[in-house]
């Protein structure tokens, strides 16, 4: 996946461990990243999509993780 064009919009989200992944608003919808790879993971539709991605990305049994807006 090339590099998305960025807008103003970012989520972090936080673990029990710390930020584990991040959601960034673009022109063609919402590209989650992981800290573990750092690594763009597809466009999704909404943010509501883009979170259940980033937590479907995570360790397997993981609890959902905190989204901060930045």
């Amino acid at each position: 996946m090339s590099t998305p064009t960025m807008t103003r919009q970012t989520w972090v989200a936080f673990g029990p461990a710390g930020a584990v992944g991040s959601i960034h608003r673009t022109d063609d919808g919402f590209v989650v990243k992981m800290v573990s790879d750092g690594r763009y993971r597809g466009v999704y539709p909404s943010l509501n999509v883009a979170k259940g991605a980033l937590h479907a990305a995570m360790t397997p049994g993981s609890d959902w993780p905190e989204f901060h807006e930045h």
